[in-house]
């Protein structure tokens, strides 16, 4: 039975680690939730048709950081372009940058790895995303995406965009602050169970398990430490703003950076949900696929961690 003493550390431990992830969490979520007003899922799709592939992967990739859709509608929105017609290449870039990299996660790594951590992650998952979007179009996996019908109502997400709001100029920008505001209350409490299992799993382990326990299992110069997290994490239901600051306290006890980074990845990259999804619209080789470069982003990321921190 825990003693009073241990209960006290582990609660001062979590109390900590949660205010830092509320506080961030409620400010960003709300900039998240209103560039989703202005960034609505037809820019996307005009963003992304362009007559060179790399530009469209390039936007696709960048539009994915910037664009931080729910899990509900970033696989509609998936949907839309597919059915769209856009292209391949801005397709499959926005879809393995957007679970991974948003605004909200880049905020979380700068506090708790800093600025330099956040600006390799981001760029490491940039040029990935860019470059396997661009090798998916080249051998032709388009092939392997279903058939899909076009849907009449469209997702959530473009009614209350920009342009579908009504009022002149400072009216509509009311009315974005109002939905943004409902956006992010309704994205936080969805949210808040997975940042307090991150805060509570993160203070157990800083007070539960021993340093030298997990730096002697998860040293840096075993080879199969990173792509063992990376498998690890890929069938985990984990979101990235979970796995921030769990993977700050394995880091504190003596675990690669990049170790903890291709857990963040794999987790937020390829979660069991999101698969079961896209399989409504892949084939089964190109689900495959898909979960292989997800692993691969996970896998070179963290290794290039490992090498700059």
């Amino acid at each position: 039975m825990f003693e009073n003493e241990f209960l006290k550390h582990v609660a001062t431990e979590f109390a900590k680690l949660f205010g830092e992830l509320l506080i961030l969490f409620v400010g960003i979520s709300f900039i998240v939730a209103l560039l989703q007003v202005y960034i609505s899922p037809a820019k996307i799709k005009k963003l992304l048709t362009s007559d060179k592939k790399v530009v469209s992967g390039i936007f696709g990739s960048l539009l994915g950081s910037v664009t931080p859709f729910c899990s509900c509608s970033t696989i509609p929105v998936l949907s839309e372009l597919l059915k769209s017609g856009a292209p391949f290449c801005g397709v499959m870039s926005f879809l393995l940058t957007s679970p991974v990299l948003n605004p909200a996660i880049i905020t979380m790594l700068i506090a708790f790895f800093g600025l330099k951590a956040a600006i390799f992650y981001a760029g490491f998952v940039l040029l990935l995303s860019i470059s396997l979007g661009l090798i998916l179009d080249k051998f032709e996996f388009v092939s392997e995406v279903k058939t899909l019908e076009n849907s009449g109502g469209g997702c959530c997400c473009c009614k209350n965009s920009w342009e579908n709001l009504e009022g002149n100029f400072f009216q509509k920008q009311v009315k974005a602050v109002k939905i943004a505001a409902n956006n992010s209350g309704a994205l936080f409490k969805s949210v808040l169970p997975y940042l307090l299992i991150g805060a509570g799993i993160g203070a157990f382990i800083h007070e539960v398990i021993p340093t030298e326990l997990l730096s002697n299992f998860a040293n840096q110069n075993e080879f199969w430490a990173i792509p063992l997290a990376a498998v690890a994490g890929i069938p985990m239901y984990i979101r990235a703003e979970t796995m921030i600051p769990v993977a700050s306290i394995l880091m504190s006890k003596g675990v690669a950076p990049g170790i903890a980074i291709a857990l963040i990845i794999g987790g937020a990259g390829a979660s069991l949900p999101e698969l079961s999804l896209l399989s409504s619209m892949f084939k089964k080789k190109m689900l495959a696929v898909f979960v292989s470069c997800v692993f691969m982003v996970a896998v070179v990321t963290g290794v290039a961690f490992n090498f700059i921190l």
